[in-house]
């Protein structure tokens, strides 16, 4: 294993072909230097220099290894510096895992342009992953930050998390339905209407769930369609193929062709998780993760959610 601090000297001496002036430089007396040159030639087996009584020259050998030596020096000392960097969180990259939620709400969106404001030079990773594939990221080290729509096991002993957000769930109508312009939407007025559920990807009984929450309001659900995510249930309600639950992060601009009605009777809303591992390795992690909680302490703000 090549000694760096025998490389620098070796450096030094074959610049400077003299050990007295490469002593100067390096702050060190000549026979301790000396020793270290012939200590490197013999763990090399190589004759790097040819001495003389007043100097030493490099050897043909000598001169290749100090044009790769010197190389090799240089590209350390970017490396200490990278490092260095990293620790400080001035550069470098994060890997944030997500679920569409944390998209359509604006929530990534905001704290990424936060991030970018302070540290330009960071890169940033995307990944749509489900919530166990982004938990077992984070436990391998991939991810930096998960947003997921559920929080980790209580008893996992290396993550943590912290709810962002808690976005209610509204009822939109296509703009002529009868409901549209209704003074009251009671249970009874939704049962049996054509009915656009919005897919979970991440829970295979998603669909008994969406039917069981409705029936516990009062009705029954015609379900018709089958939307992979809000804005295509939006689209679909829009276009008149029935009603949608959908949150109110999705339509806070107003839709065309669509009317939101709150239902006070139907309490439920889409949930949104940071979650991250105990041990933070960088700064620049510690960093965003406040930056997403602060975020979303301003939704739970704004939504009323304790």
């Amino acid at each position: 294993m090549l000694d760096l601090r025998q490389l620098r000297y070796f450096v030094t001496v074959g610049e400077e072909e003299h050990v007295g002036r490469a002593a100067e430089r390096l702050h060190i007396s000549q026979s301790p230097l000396s020793r270290q040159i012939a200590q490197l030639e013999k763990n090399l087996g190589l004759t790097l220099f040819e001495r003389g009584r007043q100097r030493l020259r490099l050897t043909s050998d000598g001169r290749v290894f100090l044009a790769e030596a010197t190389a090799l020096l240089r590209h350390a000392d970017r490396l200490e510096n990278l490092g260095r960097r990293l620790g400080r969180g001035d550069e470098g990259g994060l890997c944030v895992g997500y679920v569409s939620d944390a998209m359509h709400t604006g929530l990534l969106p905001g704290a990424l342009r936060t991030l970018n404001e302070g540290r330009p030079g960071i890169h940033v990773a995307l990944y749509d992953l489900t919530a166990p594939e982004q938990f077992e990221g984070l436990r391998r080290r991939s991810l930096d930050i998960a947003l997921v729509q559920e929080a980790p096991p209580e008893e996992d002993p290396d993550l943590r998390a912290a709810l962002l957000l808690a976005d209610p769930l509204l009822l939109a109508v296509p703009g002529g339905h009868p409901l549209a312009d209704a003074d009251e939407v009671r249970p009874e007025d939704l049962d049996g209407l054509p009915w656009i559920a919005v897919e979970d990807g991440t829970d295979h009984v998603w669909r008994d769930d969406f039917v069981a929450a409705c029936a516990a309001a009062g009705f029954a659900p015609d379900i018709r369609f089958e939307a992979p995510e809000p804005l295509t249930a939006l689209g679909l309600v829009a276009s008149g193929l029935g009603l949608a639950f959908v949150q109110r992060s999705m339509v806070r601009g107003g839709t065309e062709g669509v009317t939101v009605r709150e239902l006070p009777w139907f309490r439920r809303s889409v949930r949104l998780w940071a979650v991250w591992h105990r041990i933070d390795l960088r700064p620049v992690v510690t960093s965003f993760r406040e930056t997403v909680l602060a975020a979303g302490s301003g939704e739970r703000d704004q939504e009323g959610v304790s």
